[in-house]
């Protein structure tokens, strides 16, 4: 499927990007809104005690927060009552850069400066977008066809292919948050779009992990993970032509889902037509399972709260270790009961799981459509 990329400018001057199927109607809108100062980003600091970075960005307490659905900034120009981000008066998806930012193209009054190491600061330059899976206010991920979803996954390839080549980023990270209970300030379906000037802790992490195994045997972790999720067979949920989700052995959230491609490729940018095409069905068939999974006293099903996050390999370094997959994670660990990340989890990085993850497989599978 080949879609077009139309890149517009807002009339603070960042970009939007429509992304549509063949055949759809030129984007010609104006931004009609008054031009105002760009927000630029803040700095990154240096945390020597877990050798991190941290971004100080304290423009992002002004950023709007669960407005009514009449004053939606993701809801196309025509729907509401207040300025949209969006000129157009519909769209099927659509990515432009944050308008409160951790990231940025330009960060203001900030210089890279140190104090023996101890007190690195730096321009927190790079990148953030917001990703707009459809117009629709009132739907969810769950709710788009599968071939929408396909332009969805386009788009983050896309995305990550543009962000990756910038010279200052380091990291590409594709992520949605779902539900207030993640943290979730606008409930127009979305996710967005980090392009890091530098590696993140998971990401170094997980790349350790990768060279290591990669160097002793020969073989990618990952790859080796999946065969070995796939021959034992009691936490994989779905087998696709091209993809397996599957309950990690050592699962630390009450509801994870990993979500791998069986062919060794570092990142969205390496899947060939097939491999989209199967991503948009197995992941819309996780999606619907993941709403089905807990039921309320009433009987009606509880929307699962998550964060799906695309661990893909670094820009720059480490690629030929890195195995693309992806992490879905829920707080919930029942209806109404959230999973708080207290002493252990938080203090030592000590996980303790309340749920058996051979039997959050099993429900999955209990709950296929």
């Amino acid at each position: 499927m080949s879609h077009r990329f139309t890149t517009r400018t807002l009339a603070d001057g960042r970009e939007i990007i429509y992304v549509d199927e063949p055949g759809t109607p030129e984007r010609t809108a104006p931004d009609l809104r008054p031009v105002e100062p760009r927000v630029q980003s803040g700095e990154v600091r240096y945390d020597a005690l877990v050798d991190d970075w941290v971004a100080v960005a304290a423009h992002r307490q002004n950023r709007t927060f669960m407005p009514p659905k009449d004053e939606c900034p993701l809801c196309p120009a025509c729907r509401g009552t207040a300025p949209s981000e969006i000129p157009e008066s519909e769209y099927q998806v659509v990515v432009f850069e944050n308008r409160f930012p951790s990231y940025a193209v330009e960060a203001a009054g900030c210089e890279s400066s140190t104090a023996a190491g101890l007190l690195d600061t730096r321009p927190a330059v790079g990148r953030c977008e917001v990703v707009c899976f459809t117009s629709d206010h009132e739907s969810s991920f769950k709710d788009l066809s599968v071939d929408r979803v396909r332009t969805v996954v386009d788009t983050w390839a896309q995305r990550t292919e543009a962000l990756g080549a910038r010279p200052e980023v380091q990291q590409v990270f594709a992520f949605e948050n779902r539900g207030r209970e993640i943290g979730v300030t606008l409930p127009h379906p979305h996710g967005q779009i980090y392009a890091y000037p530098y590696v993140p802790a998971r990401t170094r992490q997980l790349l350790d992990a990768a060279e290591r195994h990669l160097e002793r045997t020969g073989r990618l972790l990952g790859a080796d993970l999946l065969a070995a999720e796939r021959e034992d067979g009691s936490r994989v949920v779905i087998e696709g032509r091209h993809w397996t989700a599957y309950v990690p052995f050592a699962a630390r959230w009450p509801v994870e889902v990993h979500l791998a491609p069986h062919r060794d490729v570092p990142d969205l940018v390496a899947l060939d037509d097939d491999e989209r095409d199967d991503l948009a069905a197995v992941y819309h068939d996780l999606l619907g399972r993941l709403d089905r999974y807990y039921v309320a006293e009433d009987g009606s099903p509880v929307a699962l709260p998550y964060i799906a996050a695309w661990q893909q390999a670094p820009a720059k370094v480490g690629r030929d270790a890195s195995r693309l997959h992806l992490q879905l994670m829920s707080v919930l660990r029942g209806p109404g009961r959230l999973k708080y990340l207290a002493g252990s989890e938080s203090g030592v990085g000590g996980w303790v799981n309340d749920v058996a993850p051979e039997r959050a497989a099993a429900r999955l599978r209990e709950v296929a459509p």
